[in-house]
């Protein structure tokens, strides 16, 4: 029986290093992505602004416009910031929090710049309406992308100036950031897991051979376990 228990122990522990062995792996890759993405980032060179005191800010210094972009983001998308990403030291975009931010940006700029629409002649609506050559101004007020009513001209146009390619592509290519660090965040989770447990089952194995090398109990004689009851 003891035998067995130390053969157990010791698979047990061989497993528990196959488990380690993984999670090694599992943290040399996720390594390895926040090494590419973080050159990749440095490459495009995009930062955030901050001002003296560490807050973020537009290029004035002043925070309002960042106060309404981090709203859109936390109270709108209800996107949960990591305010330790935000880092003034380090304002490179690079973690999920950050990408997020300067999406938020993007499209705060976007559904909020007033734009300039041209006719340069008469459009009648579907509807018959008339809408005379010249130019209008046009505030999106928040609109997204579904939010313009494209049967009418100025607005069908204020959209794809408004949400121009340029607008969409940034926005997804932040969305692939965001994504990325989440799923190295995700990797980074895993190798832990896959090294705590390997270490439990390592020290599992490690008991079980412990306990079967603890000493053994001297029986006594069966002479003086059994006692031949006295006759009188």
């Amino acid at each position: 029986m003891t035998k067995r228990l130390q053969t157990l122990g010791v698979v047990l522990a061989v497993i528990g290093l196959g488990f380690l062995a993984g999670a090694g792996v599992a943290f040399a890759k996720v390594q390895a992505g926040y090494a590419s993405l973080h050159a990749l980032s440095a490459a495009q060179n995009v930062e955030l602004t901050y001002n003296a005191d560490g807050q973020l800010a537009d290029d004035t210094g002043s925070t309002k416009e960042a106060t309404a972009i981090m709203s859109l983001l936390q109270d709108d998308w209800k996107y949960p910031v990591v305010k330790s990403d935000l880092n003034p030291n380090d304002p490179v975009v690079n973690t999920a929090s950050e990408y997020m931010y300067q999406m938020a940006t993007i499209t705060y700029h976007t559904i909020t710049r007033p734009q300039t629409v041209v006719l340069p002649e008469d459009v009648t609506a579907d509807n018959g309406k008339v809408f005379k050559a010249g130019s209008y101004d046009f505030n999106p007020n928040g609109k997204y992308w579904t939010g313009y009513d494209r049967s009418n001209p100025i607005e069908a146009i204020a959209r794809d100036q408004a949400w121009s390619g340029t607008a969409h592509g940034l926005i997804a290519e932040l969305g692939v950031g965001t994504v990325t660090h989440s799923a190295l965040q995700l990797g980074l989770a895993i190798a832990a897991i896959l090294a705590g447990i390997g270490l439990t089952i390592i020290l599992a194995g490690l008991g079980l051979v412990w306990a079967g090398r603890a000493p053994k109990q001297i029986a006594a004689p069966v002479a003086e376990r059994i006692k031949e009851p006295v006759l009188v």
